[in-house]
Formats: structure tokens, sequence, C-alpha cells
């Protein structure tokens, strides 16, 4: 059964080739032009005309669904737009009340969540030494985890820092969220084994294609 999550995004090809609505995807933060005031705009996920959205302002947040046309997302009197993936401008206007316009900036995800989680494996010429581990789950600073080395699979909360994950004699760490090594001690020895992460194995059945 097809299940769709929070941060689930039905983009269509060709909107995507001509408008980049995912460059619209994540969380934006800025400030009103004049009086310098704080304000957010979120954009969850975008499902062909609709998109998931959180409007933050006045230090209460708004949540509900926005419609997409190209480039530019409208949630009630807000209208957003982005030329760069990377700066937004913020529209507020309600009826004859005038408008209020805001520069918002997009804000990076923490690395050491999105780049540890997932599946690793791979295999060492130099040792002849292979392995294979699991991030289950990323909590602040502790990882639940599953490491496989010399056959023996070990389960448990490892220890996060930045993009390394300290697990017991086992360090697993990631540069890039795709590439990474698994170091492990055997005894007085050590051991390093270059792994890669695997692509999700549910990754075709996490879209609802009927909606």
């Amino acid at each position: 059964m097809a299940i769709v999550t929070s941060s689930t995004n039905q983009i269509s090809p060709a909107n995507e080739r001509m408008y980049r609505q995912s460059a619209l995807v994540g969380d934006w933060k800025g400030n009103w032009v004049g009086n310098n005031q704080p304000v957010g705009f979120k954009v969850v996920n975008i499902r062909g005309a609709r998109a998931q959205v959180e409007y933050t302002h006045n230090g209460r947040t708004e949540r509900g669904f926005g419609e997409v046309n190209g480039t530019l997302i409208t949630f009630g009197g807000v209208t957003v737009g982005t030329k760069d993936g990377k700066s937004m401008v913020l529209l507020f206007s309600v009826g004859g009340a005038g408008k209020q316009t805001a520069n918002l900036e997009k804000q990076e995800p923490p690395a050491s969540d999105s780049r540890l989680m997932g599946s690793w494996g791979g295999y060492s010429s130099d040792n002849g030494k292979s392995a294979s581990f699991k991030v289950l789950s990323v909590n602040g600073k502790e990882a639940q985890v599953s490491v496989t080395t010399d056959g023996i699979t070990r389960q448990g909360t490892g220890i996060v820092y930045k993009n390394v994950i300290m697990f017991g004699q086992t360090q697993i760490a990631t540069d890039d969220g795709q590439n990474g090594k698994v170091i492990y001690q055997v005894g007085t020895k050590s051991f390093m084994v270059p792994v890669t992460k695997y692509p999700p194995a549910d990754s075709s059945s996490s879209v609802d294609k009927t909606a």
C-alpha cells in the first residue's frame, strides 16, 4: 500500500523543468522591509497545484495549503517566489490595508541528520574486510544504529558528533552524505572500510500516485 509522508513531493516533470518548483521546498527565514521584524515561510511539500506551508509572523505560525502557480505560491494574503532557490521574496497584501514585502533566505537542514540517515555498505581491497550499517534514526546527539563487521551484527545507541557516529569500537563518518567510511577495532588492530549509501528500498512506493 502506498504511503504518503509529510515530506512527500509530487511535482510534475514538466513543471520542474519549466519552473524548478522543488527550489521552493524548504525552510525560509528573513525580515520585513521597513520594520525589520522577523518572518518565516516553510514549504513542507508540493503536490500538484497545492503546497503544504507554514507561515510564521508576529510570533505565531499559520499552517495550511497554498496554491502553486508556476514559480509562485499563494497562501491567503501572502505570495512567495524564488528565482535561485536561495533567496525568496514574500509579498503580503490584503484588501486596502496596504502591502508589505520581506526578503527571506533558505535555511540549510542539519547536516548530521540528513547525511547520516540510511543504509551503508562497502568492501576494502586493502584489508579484505567488508562492513555495513544502518542509521535508523538521529535524535540530537544520539543515533539508533545497526552495524555489521566480520559477520557480527550489533545494534544500539551511538553518539553523534557533526557527521560522525561513534558506537562501541566502531566509528562511522561521511562528508557528503553519499560516501563514507567505517573504522572498527578488533583487539589492538583497526580496520577502515570505505562505504557508500544505498538508495532507499521503498522510494518507488513512498509516493501515492493516485492522489
